[in-house]
């Protein structure tokens, strides 16, 4: 069965849509506002609908209703997947694995709340939960962008080529950097400052909490993946391969670089976090996007991708 151009536009859709919630929840731990419905899941406060909300309420129950939309629409291109494609098809087990993901991540939202990791519990323990939420979330919107990229075009994922094997290495500095910055971001909230130098006052001070201890680990890891993934998508662009993704990932790589200093000068405000965590989520998509699209071969001419050797030039051989 042919691709749908339709299935491939709302996979786009639904990934945009999800980012949106991704950050939304970024705004529920940035506010305080993770207790907003008390520790009842996935009842809010023990209420279907609550009464007289207040702010803290209102924003936690947005994220979990978009939430919950998200993991309907996840379950729904399941179904809608075998309709519209054969079995075997990679844009089936996208979106299995994009509902995979989405359910874990609810699960991990719920744990979140039962066990009280939100708000203002600066318990060590919550650490780990949100390197697992922030994990989650990014194999989560991997799962959801090959699948949108199954949808338009047949392939698959793998590390045959050097550039691809670099882009999953890319990946991976940035799922670290990313669990790094989950704790700087905790340290942040929980430990607000008036000044930089009380901020880095904090830092420095052995007495501190483990967040604050670890705070600093965020942007020396940042700045060297930043350097890399500059560099490897400016290689790449100069090749010519996947010259948009990779300039994309070039300027990203930069742009969150300039972002991580400013949040810093201006002392983390929530409207930056949101900003820093959206380009996250975007070098993420096009590392991802990068990572499977030299793997992708014609389901009609049977055409594969060859590397004659280390840092050899790209070439395509049609095999008949």
């Amino acid at each position: 069965m042919q691709r749908s151009n339709a299935y491939a536009r709302a996979a786009w859709i639904f990934l945009a849509y999800t980012v949106f919630v991704v950050l939304w929840g970024a705004l529920v731990r940035a506010t305080l506002s993770g207790d907003g419905c008390g520790d009842h899941w996935p009842l809010c406060n023990g209420e279907v609908v609550p009464v007289a909300p207040g702010s803290k309420t209102l924003v936690e129950l947005t994220h979990r209703i978009t939430s919950g939309f998200c993991w309907i629409g996840a379950l729904a291109f399941v179904f809608w997947s075998r309709k519209r494609f054969e079995k075997g098809h990679a844009a089936r087990r996208g979106a299995f694995w994009g509902f995979f993901f989405m359910t874990t991540e609810a699960l991990v939202g719920a744990g979140l709340v039962l066990f009280r990791m939100v708000a203002s519990n600066p318990d060590h323990a919550r650490g780990w939960w949100a390197i697992a939420h922030l994990c989650n979330t990014f194999l989560l919107l991997a799962a959801l962008t090959l699948h949108a990229r199954w949808a338009t075009h047949p392939g698959r994922l793998g590390a045959r080529t050097n550039h691809a094997r670099l882009a999953l290495a890319g990946l991976a500095a940035v799922m670290v950097v990313g669990a790094t910055g989950a704790i700087a971001a905790l340290g942040d909230t929980l430990f607000p400052v008036n000044s930089l130098a009380e901020g880095f006052a904090q830092d420095l001070d052995p007495a501190s909490h483990l967040f604050l201890k670890l705070r600093a680990l965020h942007p020396l890891l940042a700045l060297g993946t930043a350097g890399f993934l500059a560099a490897y998508g400016g290689a790449l662009a100069s090749r010519g391969h996947a010259r948009p993704l990779a300039l994309g990932i070039a300027t990203l790589a930069i742009v969150q670089i300039g972002l991580g200093f400013l949040n810093v000068a201006l002392l983390a405000p929530v409207w930056l976090q949101l900003v820093h965590l959206l380009v996250a989520d975007g070098l993420w998509i096009l590392l991802t996007l990068v990572a499977v699209t030299p793997q992708e071969a014609s389901a009609h001419d049977g055409d594969r991708l060859e590397v004659d050797a280390p840092g050899a030039e790209l070439g395509v051989e049609a095999r008949g």
